[in-house]
């Protein structure tokens, strides 16, 4: 099945199609403008895959979390481009995708991505098994899962922090668990839209053979956008708006 895969979770933009005559990949660090190279990025790889965008039988994006402005993007993406073609679209959580190179880690797995005011997204994995739930939390939070999800084993091994955003979350472990405790992930900046081909490959085969129903997908927020936090700050400030403007 030829496969286009979008992900816009992070700061990463990266993108995968998945044709007869291989898999390609184009990726940049695009900070908040995934929106400025979205669709001519799309076109070119689909094109210099050697396909048509007629050709797709699937098209996947990162289901979050994430970026709240990025996951929308990719979800708009996708949904429009299914739409348009008259084919399925499905989603795979951005932390498994990031953690799923990282399997062959002998020990502990944080994927991390920056959730601005000193949190991060998280979750704790073993050989691709989540053991947490995704997480919204600060370094001291995510440090305690970690010891949770270590409980009753011999951890011989550093526990191993990956994702885009490994760089911020890393020292920070080990100032708290010890340096010998927590080892940052040297190729971890980058996309996973590869492995979002291979999520998503995998679900839509459990799909088509009745193993799991047909749902569309819907976006993992695991907070509200700034927009909404600032909206409902606003709402309940019962100054007059004059004084909440400083006016």
């Amino acid at each position: 099945m030829n496969i286009l895969a979008i992900d816009t979770a992070t700061s990463l933009f990266s993108a995968a199609v998945s044709s007869p005559a291989g898999v390609f990949q184009f990726e940049t660090d695009t900070g908040p403008k995934h929106s400025e190279i979205l669709l001519e990025s799309l076109d070119y790889l689909v094109r210099v895959s050697g396909l048509e965008a007629k050709d797709l039988g699937l098209v996947a994006c990162m289901q979050g979390p994430g970026s709240f402005t990025g996951v929308r993007i990719g979800f708009a993406a996708a949904k429009g481009m299914a739409l348009a073609l008259g084919i399925p679209f499905v989603a795979a959580p951005t932390l498994d995708c990031i953690a799923a190179p990282a399997a062959v880690w002998p020990g502990l797995v944080i994927p991390a991505i920056d959730a601005k005011q000193k949190r991060f997204f998280a979750a704790v994995y073993r050989q691709n098994k989540r053991l947490t739930d995704f997480m919204d939390a600060d370094a001291g939070e995510i440090a305690r899962a970690v010891l949770a999800a270590g409980q009753g084993r011999a951890e011989k091994n550093a526990a191993l922090v990956t994702g885009p955003d490994s760089a911020l979350l890393a020292p920070l472990l080990a100032g708290i668990l010890g340096e010998n405790r927590i080892v940052r992930d040297p190729a971890s900046r980058r996309g996973n839209s590869r492995e979002l081909l291979e999520f998503s490959r995998k679900k839509y085969i459990l799909i088509e053979k009745g193993g799991v129903s047909f749902e569309e997908p819907a976006p993992v927020y695991l907070r509200k956008s700034d927009a909404e936090i600032n909206y409902s700050a606003i709402k309940r400030d019962t100054r007059p708006l004059n004084k909440i403007s400083g006016k």
